[in-house]
C-alpha cells in the first residue's frame, strides 16, 4: 500500500507520496511541492534533504552501519583488497577471478602519465597543495586524453574509469617526488595497486624501497574505508557539477577541490596537528578537553563526532586495528598514538562526548597510519581522495544513469531589499 502524508496550506490539502527504501528509509517527495502550492523547502546544510535515489552505499547513522552495495565495509575491509573493492562499487557486484584480472590488466595498461604533463606538474611552485595540483591536473586529462571516434560510448567511459583510478595514483606519487626534488619512479607491472604506488612515493635508487605486506594491507584497508561515503560534500559535488553533463574528469576535479576542505577530507591531517599540539603542550590532554566543552571556546576536537554517525564511526574501529597492526609489526613507537589514546578515553566515558555524540572518527586514527607509513602530511587528502575515487566515479555513472536524472538547480529564499530605484552617482550621499 502506498503511503502518502497531507500538508494544508491556505486552506487546501495536498497530498505528498512517501517512498521507501529497500532498508526501510522513508522519505517525502517534495518534487511537486513548488509546481503544486508555490512553495518551496529551506533545508541549510540539506542534512534533511535526499538528492537522489542511489542504489551504491548504504549507511545508518544511529546504528553504526555502512555498506557498499550491501557487503559490510567490515567484510570488505578484512578480506578484499582496494581494486576488488573499486570494481564492486563501479559495476555493482563482486568480480569473478577473470573479471578482477581484466580489470587489473586495464589498471596497468594505463598508469603511465603522458609524459608532456610531467612539464605541467614541474611548473606548479613547490609550495603548491597537493590537493591544487591533482584537481588542475586531473581536469587536464581531457586535453591530453581526448575521446576516440573508434571506441563506442559504453568502451569509451569503461576506458576513463580505468585511466582515472590507475593515472591518479601514478600522479600523486608524481607531484610529491617532483616537490621534493626527486626523480619521478614509474609503475611497474609486477606490482598490485597499493604496492606499486608506496613503490612509486618511497623508491631511490640507492636505497629500493622494500614492501612489507603489513604496510600494503593497511594502506588497502584505508583506500577501502574511503571508497564512498553515500551522498557527503565531495560526492554531491561531482553529482552537482555532473548534471550539467561536463566531461567526467571535470566532475571528479570538482569532487577533489570539495574534498580539500578541513571539515572534509582534510579532518585526517587536522588530527595529526591537533595531537602535535597536545604533544608539544606536554602531552596532557585535560585543558584540550576543557576547551572542547566550553561552549563560550572556538576550540574543536578534531576526529570527533560526525555529521551523520550518532555513535562510534564503524570505519574508526576497523581503523584502530589497523592501526595497532601497523604499529607493532613496524615496531615503531609513535606518541602521537598515546595522546589519541587518552582522548579515546576521555570520549568514551565523559558524559559530555556522550550526549553530544562525539565518537572518535574514522580521521582520528587514519592520520596515525598514514603517518606510520612515511605518507607527509600534506599529501594525507591526496590519499583520502584516491581512496574515494571508485565512490566518485560510481555516483557519476549513477547520476548518468538516472532516467529522472536532472540539471541541479537549489532554490532560495531571497530576504534581501526590496525594489529600490537607481540613484545617479552625484545623487548618492
Amino acid at each position: 500500500m502506498e503511503q502518502s502524508i497531507k500538508l494544508m496550506v491556505d486552506g487546501k490539502t495536498y497530498e505528498l507520496p512517501i517512498l521507501v527504501g529497500t532498508e526501510g528509509e522513508r522519505a517525502i517527495d517534495i518534487s511537486q511541492l513548488r509546481q503544486m502550492t508555490g512553495l518551496i523547502t529551506l533545508d541549510p546544510g540539506f542534512a534533511n534533504t535526499g538528492s537522489c535515489k542511489s542504489s551504491i552505499t548504504f549507511m545508518n547513522g544511529e546504528r553504526g552501519i555502512l555498506r557498499y552495495r550491501g557487503y559490510p565495509v567490515e567484510e570488505l575491509a578484512e578480506h578484499s583488497t582496494f581494486v576488488e573493492t573499486a570494481y564492486l562499487l563501479i559495476n555493482g557486484e563482486l568480480p569473478t577471478r577473470k573479471e578482477l584480472t581484466r580489470f587489473s590488466v586495464m589498471l596497468n595498461d594505463h598508469s603511465l602519465v603522458h609524459e608532456d604533463m610531467r612539464e605541467f606538474f614541474q611548473n606548479f611552485p613547490r609550495r603548491a597543495h597537493p590537493m591544487g595540483i591533482l584537481s588542475s591536473m586531473v581536469n587536464a586529462m581531457r586535453a591530453f586524453y581526448p575521446e576516440l571516434p573508434d571506441r563506442t560510448e559504453e568502451e569509451e567511459t569503461n576506458v576513463s574509469f580505468a585511466r582515472l583510478l590507475s593515472k591518479v595514483r601514478t600522479m600523486a606519487a608524481m607531484s610529491y617526488r617532483i616537490s621534493r626534488g626527486h626523480t619521478v619512479v614509474y609503475p611497474r607491472p609486477d606490482l598490485l595497486y597499493a604496492a606499486n604506488f608506496l613503490n612509486m612515493m618511497f623508491y631511490s635508487p640507492v636505497r629500493p624501497y622494500e614492501i612489507d605486506p603489513d604496510v600494503v594491507n593497511a594502506l588497502n584497508a584505508f583506500w577501502i574505508l574511503h571508497a564512498d561515503h553515500e551522498q557527503n560534500s565531495s560526492t554531491a559535488a561531482v553529482r552537482l557539477v555532473g548534471s550539467s553533463r561536463v566531461h567526467l574528469y571535470a566532475a571528479i576535479s570538482a569532487g577533489i577541490c570539495a574534498l580539500w576542505g578541513p571539515l572534509h577530507g582534510g579532518a585526517n591531517q587536522a588530527v595529526i596537528e591537533m595531537l602535535t599540539a597536545i604533544q608539544a603542550n606536554g602531552g596532557d590532554v585535560a585543558p584540550f578537553v576543557a576547551r572542547a566543552k566550553d561552549k563560550n571556546d572556538p576550540f574543536r576536537l578534531m576526529g570527533f563526532g560526525h555529521r551523520v554517525y550518532k555513535t562510534y564511526d564503524p570505519r574508526a574501529r576497523i581503523m584502530k586495528k589497523v592501526c595497532d597492526r601497523v604499529l607493532n609489526n613496524l615496531k615503531r613507537h609513535d606518541p602521537l598514538l598515546n595522546i589519541a589514546m587518552k582522548l579515546e578515553e576521555v570520549a568514551i566515558k565523559d558524559s559530555y562526548f556522550i550526549d553530544h555524540h562525539l565518537y572518535p572518527n574514522v580521521d582520528f586514527y587514519s592520520g596515525i597510519v598514514l603517518r606510520a607509513m612515511g605518507i607527509p602530511l600534506n599529501m594525507f587528502t591526496v590519499m583520502f581522495a584516491i581512496g574515494r575515487l571508485p565512490g566518485w566515479i560510481s555516483q557519476w555513472k549513477e547520476s548518468i544513469d538516472d532516467p529522472e536524472r536532472k540539471l541541479h538547480r537549489p532554490r532560495q529564499v531571497y530576504v534581501g531589499k526590496n525594489k529600490r530605484n537607481y540613484v545617479p552617482i552625484d545623487g548618492r550621499g
